[in-house]
């Protein structure tokens, strides 16, 4: 155990974030220096915090089962080299969730029931942004080769876990990705704000050095086939991700300057890093709406206010949640509450419990406003509330409502893989499709879900396909694609 009364004596910190002022100004992290940094100077003591409870509920809160009270206590020993090793065991990309999880493990913490839970997500990522920093991150080359090859569609978060593992285990592993650099949502989804894209290029590197190989700019299912991809490879893992956008029909939908966020976001992503996009889709000097409010939606508003939106709201059809935990979410599960992301705090309307009924145009057929109306749920039922028929405006509007699953077509429909009643890929416990040979991982086959979650996925994933290449596996095999828990 790290420091025995900690947890009385110590309060909780967190990292704390430039000022808005400044930090709407660029696109860097929003935390100085990195949010790795931000709160290094008390981190020792933040880990001291950490009761090493006897059943440590935080493993339970987290899918990748990350061994939380033995990192917290080698920092507070200021053991960094022991810290990053025991977090390397169980999380191939901790910068990543360090940074975009929204640490579940945290609401799991014992000390929660009762006081403010420990900072495991700053914990986790000092620890990581510390050994990239000491030179202690660095490449694992496997001791020999399987002779077995792997092709792994998609590289997002579940798609470099695989390939890492399977990397590592010795098997010769490429990664297609139809976009132009690896990354998948990490690179051109995520804001830099959030998530400096070196943090993903640096993995990569690593990656490429220990032998995966990247196939950039290839769509599998156009430039090559599933049925190709068999003939060439002894298995294939589907990391596709959960694509297919959410849309809204209401009268309007086709008026110009109504967009869906992942044609926004990455568009800003690139000219942020010094590209060129031609006609690119811009806030600036608009009033912005945007419908959905979970963290898409806060990405979307951050980049808004960067780009200079006049004005910029975020509507939501469900209530605003509690600033508490509910009855309905006891400890230790995720509980829905309002939070504030780093975006909300830089300005900004969100509104709750509205529809919208219809989109607004002007003469030159592009949006002018949406038409919404309060609502309240009646019977497990949206009513709307008479009376409460406005219009807004809006130039700019951006749909954030999220994926319904992975795009059926392409691929997909040539490997001949099921679907499940969702519409997602079907898997067993070892994560293979219906096809013999092809797995599938992360949101492409779970439905869309957290990046700790893709990479709990991609590193089960790799341990099914390395049984199924070799007879058995040494690979850890974290919890199966049918598991639930609580905090989800």
């Amino acid at each position: 155990m790290a420091d025995p009364r900690g947890f009385m004596t110590t309060p909780r910190k967190v990292a704390e974030r430039r000022p808005v002022e400044e930090r709407v100004k660029d696109w860097n992290e929003v935390y100085p220096g990195g949010a790795g940094r931000a709160l290094l100077p008390i981190i020792s003591e933040q880990a001291g915090r950490c009761m090493d409870c006897g059943i440590p509920f935080c493993h339970q809160g987290c899918p990748l089962g990350n061994l939380i009270p033995e990192w917290n206590d080698l920092v507070w020993r200021d053991d960094w080299e022991d810290a990053i090793d025991r977090l390397h065991a169980t999380n191939n990309f901790p910068e990543f969730t360090g940074r975009l999880c929204p640490a579940p493990c945290e609401t799991a913490c014992v000390v929660g029931i009762n006081r403010d839970p420990v900072t495991i997500k700053n914990v986790e990522v000092s620890i990581i942004d510390k050994a990239w920093d000491m030179h202690n991150v660095k490449p694992e080359t496997p001791e020999w080769l399987t002779g077995k090859t792997v092709a792994v569609v998609g590289s997002g978060p579940a798609g470099l876990a695989v390939a890492q593992q399977l990397t590592r285990a010795g098997h010769t592993v490429a990664v297609y990705e139809r976009d132009d650099k690896a990354g998948g949502l990490l690179r051109y989804g995520i804001p830099e704000f959030k998530m400096e894209k070196s943090h993903v290029d640096r993995r990569i590197n690593q990656m490429q050095r220990e032998g995966t190989v990247f196939r950039t700019g290839v769509a599998v299912g156009e430039a090559i086939t599933g049925q190709q991809l068999r003939e060439r490879y002894d298995a294939v893992v589907l990391a596709i991700g959960s694509t297919v956008r959410r849309d809204l029909p209401a009268p309007g939908r086709e008026l110009a300057g109504i967009h869906q966020a992942m044609e926004f976001l990455p568009q800003a992503n690139r000219v942020a890093v010094g590209e060129t996009v031609e006609d690119q889709i811009l806030a600036t000097g608009k009033d912005v709406v945007i419908i959905g409010g979970g963290d898409t939606g806060a990405d979307c508003l951050g980049t808004s206010i960067r780009q200079g939106a006049t004005s910029v709201t975020s509507l939501e059809i469900m209530p605003r949640p509690s600033e508490e935990r509910a009855d309905a979410h006891p400890w230790p599960t995720y509980p829905m509450i309002y939070r504030v992301a780093s975006a909300h705090e830089e300005g900004g309307d969100r509104v709750y419990a509205v529809n919208t009924k219809e989109f607004v145009g002007d003469e030159n057929g592009h949006v002018s406003g949406l038409r919404i109306t309060e609502v309240e749920l009646v019977d497990g039922r949206f009513q709307e509330v008479p009376d409460t028929e406005k219009v807004i405006p809006a130039q700019l509007v951006l749909f954030a409502m999220g994926f319904t699953g992975p795009e059926a077509g392409g691929v997909v429909e040539q490997l001949g893989v099921e679907l499940d009643e969702r519409g997602n890929i079907k898997r067993d416990l070892d994560y293979m499709s219906s096809v013999e040979g092809v797995f599938v991982a992360g949101d492409a086959g779970r439905g869309q879900s957290l990046i700790v979650w893709a990479i709990a996925e991609g590193r089960g994933a790799a341990a099914g396909v390395d049984a199924w290449l070799t007879g058995s596996t040494t690979l850890p095999t974290p919890i199966p694609p049918t598991a639930r828990p609580l905090t989800v």
